[in-house]
């Protein structure tokens, strides 16, 4: 409720909900002075609404037990909406919100949890990824909080990368990883809405040889010169790429989207944008610690299981 545009919004929500209320419990008390209609025998007349041709709604008050519900139903939402946030931006009293109260039930569970991941917490990313206990609880943090978009198998599908090799929009290391899981990153590939449809082939030809597929060796030499105006500045002249810009290696043979021709083209055409989400708010040090170990180890198995 606290997420609005304007203060325009806020007091539009906070006018409605209040009037809404009051209105509720001055229709309670208007009905109330209402006197019964009886006819002429002392039986209480009814409104004249009739359903199944004998089923008459009578003019009877309402039921005291049920005013007093009603009423006190308006009096609790009236107090609600003074604790707790609920009247455009208004806060509430209290404080509360259900982001703080997320958060705050995450650094208890933490907390309880830190003796668990104390031992790993000095020693260096290859020795936890050599620790196969270390390895399982990594496994199952892993599972949590990145199979959603990795896969659990870590091997990645269109758009997210593969983690079990080792090809690294942002670089591999231990260090590259960790702050990947701390702070996130966002990648921007930008459309190329200048160039001509004749240029996108043809540069799309040269960018798929740089990996050695089959391309026309003629739209190949034309699109060399159309990348070299136009992509050198990110993926660098020879097209490895740049792990600071996360600007992919357009040598190895390893596709993000794909490699055909037409996924290559839509690339160049409509541009693509990724994120990875950032995990210091979700994940403690000493779970991210381990993640990155276990991260790490996926592509450098063997390394691990040697020592």
């Amino acid at each position: 409720m606290s997420d609005f545009f304007s203060t325009g919004w806020s007091t539009y929500i906070a006018l409605v909900t209040l009037v809404g209320i009051v209105w509720c419990i001055w229709l309670l008390f208007s009905q109330r002075k209402a006197k019964v209609v009886h006819t002429a025998d002392g039986a209480v007349a009814d409104t004249g609404h009739v359903w199944d041709g004998d089923l008459r709604e009578l003019n009877n008050p309402l039921p005291r037990w049920w005013m007093w519900m009603f009423l006190l139903s308006c009096i609790f939402a009236l107090a609600y909406l003074v604790l707790y946030p609920g009247l455009g931006s208004y806060p509430g009293a209290l404080g509360y919100s259900s982001d703080s109260a997320l958060m705050q039930s995450m650094t208890d569970a933490n907390d309880e949890l830190k003796p668990v991941y104390a031992k790993y917490v000095n020693m260096d990313i290859e020795q936890v990824a050599a620790d196969p206990k270390a390895r399982e609880m990594g496994q199952r943090l892993f599972l949590n909080s990145c199979a959603q978009c990795h896969g659990s198998d870590a091997g990645g599908s269109k758009g997210f990368p593969n983690l079990t090799d080792k090809d690294w929009l942002y670089g591999g290391s231990p260090d590259n990883i960790k702050t990947t899981l701390l702070h996130g990153r966002n990648g921007v590939m930008p459309a190329f809405a200048h160039l001509e449809s004749q240029q996108i082939t043809e540069v799309a030809n040269y960018v798929r040889s740089l990996s050695g597929l089959p391309t026309d060796n003629l739209k190949t030499v034309r699109g060399a010169e159309v990348y070299k105006a136009n992509c050198v500045a990110c993926h660098g002249l020879d097209g490895k790429g740049n792990i600071v810009l996360g600007a992919p290696n357009l040598t190895d043979k390893t596709w993000l989207y794909g490699g055909s021709q037409e996924a290559v083209m839509e690339t160049l055409t409509k541009g693509r944008m990724a994120m990875m989400p950032a995990q210091d708010r979700v994940l403690s040090p000493e779970k991210i610690h381990l993640l990155t170990a276990y991260v790490w180890g996926l592509s450098n198995n063997k390394t691990t299981q040697s020592k």
